[in-house]
């Protein structure tokens, strides 16, 4: 595309006008004089062979073509902000952008993103949370760390993390049980995958037990209600070791359930760059699975 010669120094002018809505602020801002600025702008406009703004006796507003001109201008300067501040220390930063799954970005990710930046300081991770549910494409993500059996279509999915899933509770509660056949007298705290419980139960000899409480869109808040005493949460254990090692939640029974893992997902129509693949190596190396 060929641009003809752009006055930025015009255009410039023009943006922080339009933003203060006072040529006197606008001038300050850019260590110029009221009258230099209204150069600059009266220039554009003669460039344009529009006006920009009406001029008031107290102030100035915007014209319909200066209302048009104004939101261009801005996303244009704030991108060309943005890609400056990538370049430190004589590098371009790469924008990595990630969607996690709330539970790994609190247990596992965020303990370890200190040594992730240290090993990579060109890429900038950017962490988007959600409850496992993600539109890759629609979201304008570039990877997606999410739980289950990495049957994902039309994605890339490699396994990064296993965890087994076990009873959590707090200790006043952990104190009440003894067998399994004792969460008949407590409530389970649920999350939408309605089959978890009845399996862990079928597994510890728990049959007879009917999973009843209330239903959770995500292991945090289920652990969050488990910590207050409200039930027992059927959790990945993984993800909450600081909870159990502060004993803010205790595992009451030692029998545990594979539900899945935990897969960084990709789309396959988009090609694996090179900040995504030291991304995805990185994370298989914590983890000791195979690259």
């Amino acid at each position: 595309m060929i641009r003809p010669q752009l006055p930025l120094n015009a255009l410039r002018a023009f943006e922080a006008a339009a933003r203060h809505l006072n040529f006197t602020r606008a001038a300050l801002e850019l260590c110029v004089s009221q009258a230099a600025l209204s150069h600059q702008i009266r220039g554009l406009e003669d460039r344009l062979q529009v006006s920009l703004f009406h001029r008031l006796p107290r102030g100035v507003a915007l014209t319909d073509e200066g209302a048009a001109l104004y939101p261009v201008l801005t996303e244009s300067f704030d991108r060309m902000a943005i890609a400056l501040d990538r370049f430190t220390g004589g590098r371009f930063r790469e924008v990595l952008t990630v969607g996690v799954v709330g539970t790994f970005a609190t247990g596992w990710l965020l303990p370890r993103l200190a040594a992730f930046e240290s090993a990579h300081p060109d890429i900038e991770l950017r962490v988007q949370t959600h409850n496992n549910r993600i539109d890759l494409a629609g979201e304008g993500l570039d990877l997606a760390i999410r739980f289950g059996d990495g049957d994902w279509q039309g994605q890339d999915c490699v396994p990064i993390v296993d965890t087994a899933f076990a009873p959590l509770c707090a200790p006043a509660l952990a104190r009440r049980l003894r067998q399994p056949r004792d969460l008949a007298n407590v409530p389970l705290l649920r999350s939408y995958r309605n089959d978890e419980w009845p399996r862990w139960l079928q597994l510890a000899g728990g049959s007879g037990v009917e999973a009843r409480g209330a239903v959770f869109d995500s292991s945090l808040t289920l652990a969050s209600a488990a910590a207050t005493g409200a039930g027992v949460a059927l959790l990945p254990l993984r993800m909450f070791e600081q909870e159990l090692a502060e004993g803010r939640l205790l595992q009451p029974f030692a029998q545990t359930l594979s539900l899945g893992r935990y897969w960084l997902t990709r789309l396959r129509s988009r090609q694996e760059r090179e900040a995504l693949k030291r991304f995805r190596l990185w994370l298989q190396a914590q983890d000791g699975l195979d690259l």
